[in-house]
């Protein structure tokens, strides 16, 4: 299993978390990216109105794009209000983006967002390549945690 160390902010503020993502796929390696953004997107995501149950990630032509993340549109916002579900390009070096569209490839990874977080007052969001679990994988997934829970119960007792 592979993890890529994310280096610089200490103090983020995790906005969304894409939970199913946990669920249905297991995490290889995870890369944290900017995105670009208008003025009324940023403004709903310090809000905390952003939704990463369905999105994905597809790169074309060397860039990497953010599909059906669905932001809301920002109540003080006029006519120059976003689309909420609009494709988003992603910020990242063109070797890790390289890198992924290689592993895409050869080895039927998916590139899934696992959280959107501010760093710094910059909107970030840690992406990852995974593969989808089986159906019996999420069964011993679920029994492992109810192992773990219950052995934590009786420790505590």
């Amino acid at each position: 299993m592979y993890l890529h160390v994310i280096i610089g902010c200490m103090n983020k503020k995790i906005i969304a978390t894409n939970r199913k993502a946990f669920h249905d796929y297991t995490v290889f390696e995870k890369f944290t990216a900017g995105i670009v953004l208008t003025g009324t997107e940023i403004k709903s995501i310090r809000k905390g109105a952003i939704n990463l149950k369905d999105s994905f990630c597809k790169i074309e032509n060397g860039e990497i794009f953010l599909y059906k993340t669905h932001i809301s549109p920002y109540e003080q916002g006029n006519r120059f209000n976003h689309d909420p579900e609009r494709v988003r390009k992603l910020l990242l070096h063109k070797k890790e983006i390289m890198r992924m569209f290689g592993k895409v490839k050869k080895e039927n990874f998916t590139i899934v967002p696992l959280e959107v977080f501010l760093c710094k007052g910059f909107a970030k969001v840690e992406i990852a390549l995974v593969k989808g679990k089986k159906l019996h994988d999420k069964r011993e997934d679920l029994a492992k945690k109810a192992q773990k829970r219950d052995m934590d119960r009786e420790s505590k007792r």
